[in-house]
């Protein structure tokens, strides 16, 4: 279970960033600048719904693979950081491959 948990954790974090930068889009642009105000509905929802799934699977990774403390909060602040995703998902695909313990 340890690769499968680890590799839905990147999957997850991936579309988690994804769905954060659209919903910045459309909280800045669509709702602020062009007056929409129904701009955030779903692209809120959506992104919720990732990141408390993304939030379930980082404790389960963290438990399952015994992380540090340190780094489940690490990968947990790269979830509300704009870009940080991305590089998380690249550190975990390092992470899966073998590449950092």
């Amino acid at each position: 279970m340890n690769g499968i948990s680890l590799k839905l954790l990147r999957y997850v974090s991936l579309a988690e960033g994804i769905s954060f930068l659209v919903l910045l889009y459309a909280a800045i642009y669509e709702k602020r600048i062009l007056g929409n105000e129904e701009a955030i509905q779903i692209p809120g929802m959506i992104h919720g719904v990732l990141f408390v799934l993304f939030c379930f699977l980082l404790l389960h990774v963290w438990i399952d693979r015994r992380w540090s403390f340190k780094k489940a909060a690490i990968a947990f602040v790269c979830s509300l950081l704009p870009f940080a995703p991305f590089y998380l998902e690249r550190k975990l695909k390092q992470e899966e491959l073998g590449l950092l313990e």
